[in-house]
């Protein structure tokens, strides 16, 4: 039985193509913070298995939900941008973060670094504006020729738009176009969880830890 891992290391910036391979390998990082980990206690101390997840972008389509979420809001505004923040994105992630009971998050900085625009990589922010108003954002990665998403936050009395979906889906849209390979979506669990929305991506696959490679989605539960 390969031993469970738990790995983190520290640094300031990373080259797009060692990104590439860093995400392949089944890192994460928030701001200079990098780690992996194969397991991990739910909340009722029973012991899950982490599943990274990526999309394959060139064969991906949308389910039927998917494009209904796409088609409902439609009437957005959205733009990309390199990542910053400030005082409106601060003010919707504390907003956000009531929804969570359970390890709830300090910051916004808390997954980007203070100032993501100077790295350890390029990121990028996808913004979704309902008229004048910020009602969603999303901040992704990009390597040399993948991409990985960070963090996902949307306005509470918004909830039917299923904005987390829509901003995902974005960011599929975007880096499809920009000729990326992959798109890292995270970590969800083999077992059952509040994750289980990124296993309903199609050509979904996962890093199985013991061979060390990426396989078909179905094996993680995967649609």
């Amino acid at each position: 039985m390969t031993p469970a891992l738990d790995d983190a290391f520290i640094c300031d910036s990373v080259p797009a193509e060692v990104m590439d391979q860093a995400w392949a390998a089944g890192w994460r990082h928030f701001g200079r913070h990098f780690f992996r980990y194969s397991t991990q206690r739910a909340n009722d101390g029973s012991l899950q298995t982490i599943t990274p997840l990526r999309i394959d972008l060139a064969s991906c389509t949308f389910t039927k939900s998917q494009r209904r979420v796409l088609n409902k809001n439609a009437d957005l505004r959205t733009e990309i941008a390199p990542a910053a923040i400030d005082g409106e994105l601060r003010a919707l992630f504390q907003r956000h973060k009531q929804r969570f009971t359970h390890n709830i998050p300090d910051s916004l900085e808390t997954f980007l670094g203070p100032d993501p625009a100077h790295g350890p990589c390029e990121c990028r922010m996808l913004r979704v504006f309902d008229g004048p108003r910020l009602i969603a954002a999303s901040f992704f990665d990009i390597g040399q020729q993948s991409a990985s998403s960070v963090y996902g936050l949307f306005e509470p009395e918004y909830s039917k738009r299923s904005l987390g979906i829509f901003t995902l889906l974005l960011e599929i849209q975007h880096c499809r176009t920009s000729g990326l390979h992959h798109l890292y979506s995270g970590y969800a669990t083999h077992e059952p969880s509040v994750y289980d929305y990124k296993k309903q991506f199609l050509h979904t696959q996962y890093l199985d830890w013991t061979a060390a490679a990426w396989l078909p989605g179905q094996g993680a539960g995967v649609s």
